[in-house]
Order: C-alpha cells, then sequence, then structure tokens
C-alpha cells in the first residue's frame, strides 16, 4: 500500500475518488432516486482501495469506556461516536464525508437541498456487531436529539469487512413499507457504501444474528445527515423497531415493549442531555429483570 494515505494523518490523501463520483453523479443520482422499496443506493468501491484496507487494519476493537454496548432485545451491538478517539485514518474519512465538498455532493445524488453534516456524529460514528448480534428491523429517528430543528434525512453507511462469507449472514434489508418482506439485501463488503434516505417508513436493519467467528465482528462507519427545518419542526419520532410477518405473539410483544423503552428514553434524552451509554445501561438491566 503506497498511497499517501498510509502516511502521517498530515500526509493522508483524499479518501474518495472524485474523479469517478463527479463523472458518474448524474447516473447514480437515477439510480438513488428511482431505489425500490424507497430511495437508496449500494456503491461497490466507495473508498479509494488503499482508504479502505488501511480502516480495515486499523478499526479498533470494542473495548474501553468509550464503546457503547447497545444490549436489549431490539439490538445487539457496538458504537463509538467520540471523533477524538478514532484512529487517524478513521477520523480523516469521517472528516472528508462530512465536508462541505461531500455533502454538496451528496445533496445533488439525493435531491435533498441544504443537507448538513453532524460532526458530533449522534447514533453515528464507528459500529461493530460481534458474532450473534443483529439489528431488529426499524425506522430511525427523525430529530437530531441536541438540535431540535435538525430533521434526519438520509444514512450513509460504509463497510469494512474484508473476506466476509455470505454465510456468516449480516446483510442490511431494506423492507417495504408495508413490512411484508426484505425487497433489497446489501452485504456488509468491504468498501462497500450504502446510502437511503431517512423517514418515518425506511425500515432497514439485519434481524438475524450474524454467524461470524468468536473474532470476527461486523464492521462499518456511519453518518447522517439532516436539513434545518426552524419554519416548521417536524415532530420528533423514536427509532421505531417492527415485528417481521414471522414473529411469534411474544416476539412481537417484546420488540413493541422495547421499542417502548427507547421512545421514552429518547424523550428524556432531548430533555435532560442523557447518554446513549446511559441508555443502552438501563435497557439492560430492565431486560434482565
Amino acid at each position: 500500500m503506497s498511497n499517501a494515505f498510509m502516511h502521517s494523518p498530515a500526509a493522508f490523501g483524499s479518501c474518495l475518488p472524485w474523479e469517478a463520483l463527479d463523472r458518474d453523479l448524474p447516473i447514480l443520482a437515477a439510480r438513488y432516486r428511482s431505489g425500490f422499496p424507497y430511495p437508496h443506493i449500494a456503491i461497490a468501491d466507495f473508498l479509494v482501495p488503499d482508504a479502505a484496507a488501511r480502516l480495515a487494519v486499523d478499526f479498533p476493537q470494542p473495548s474501553g469506556e468509550a464503546w457503547i454496548n447497545y444490549r436489549h432485545f431490539n439490538e445487539h451491538k457496538f458504537g463509538q461516536t467520540k471523533r477524538a478517539l478514532f484512529p487517524d485514518s478513521i477520523g480523516a474519512v469521517i472528516d472528508e464525508l462530512n465536508s462541505p465538498r461531500f455533502v454538496d455532493w451528496l445533496s445533488q445524488l439525493t435531491g435533498i437541498d441544504q443537507l448538513l453534516p453532524d460532526p458530533s456524529l449522534e447514533g453515528g460514528g464507528m459500529h461493530q456487531t460481534p458474532s450473534g448480534g443483529f439489528l431488529n428491523v426499524h425506522a430511525d429517528f427523525t430529530m437530531h436529539h441536541h438540535r431540535p430543528t435538525w430533521r434526519r434525512r438520509c444514512n450513509l453507511i460504509v463497510y469494512l469487512n474484508p473476506e466476509w462469507r455470505e454465510e456468516w449472514g449480516g446483510a442490511i434489508e431494506l423492507w417495504d413499507e408495508a413490512m411484508t418482506r426484505p425487497v433489497v439485501q446489501v452485504p456488509p463488503l468491504l468498501n462497500q457504501a450504502v446510502i437511503f434516505d431517512t423517514t418515518e417508513t425506511t425500515y432497514h436493519g439485519y434481524p438475524d444474528p450474524i454467524r461470524c467467528p468468536a473474532d470476527v465482528s461486523r464492521k462499518s462507519i456511519a453518518l447522517y445527515y439532516y436539513t434545518d427545518e426552524r419554519s416548521g419542526v417536524a415532530t420528533p419520532r423514536a427509532t421505531n423497531y417492527r415485528a417481521r410477518p414471522t414473529d411469534s405473539l411474544g416476539r412481537r410483544f417484546a420488540i413493541w415493549a422495547d421499542k417502548s423503552a427507547v421512545a421514552i428514553y429518547s424523550a428524556a434524552k432531548r430533555r435532560l442531555g442523557l447518554s446513549d451509554d446511559f441508555a443502552s445501561r438501563l435497557l439492560r438491566r430492565l431486560w434482565r429483570m
């Protein structure tokens, strides 16, 4: 790996293949906006190959207090949102994906004007899911917890899993609005990006426990983008987990109960400034009870 990205942070070149992204933007935008079951796109080789390889090598284990253990009935994964603690290579990529140039490109791709990046990485940052982990099908929270006029508009997820095997599962599923079936499945392969609209009905997740070896995890970075809705603030909605048609009555009740607890916490988080780590610990205690 001879790219400048491999050297000191100050020497990192662009992590994005800008010539290809700019050249292909009209085609990519048409694909995005015609996406079904809702606007979305999967882009292979999203980052410069050397950059993606470096991120996969540098991605840390989920140890230390900075990692949040999201473990309750509707999910089992780890997250880290503190940009200052990221490895230099991952921080450099996060910064470029939050840069004015990329956000403008993303606005043109999605057709959403005046998108805003979120330097606080609320709910985003580094994610990884261990063997047995999962994320039930859901639609994301609609408003930023600490910026009450910011409406969440789209998600960007970049996967960092070399040699990921299909039999391990872990593909993100995009479900139809009626929650009858997953329409699209995208495996979490190295340097594959998924971008999609965020609304009250853009259901997605990877609800089946992944089956990778114990020394492997499903790794990704996630960024969320917003618009400022000062002229007409939408009603905040918490993450809305949904049952699948094959789920038992007991499982449906547990998904609903856990979702209700998350909604109560989300309201408290907006008003009191609580942390995701606090919520995760509280939900784990409730489910142990």
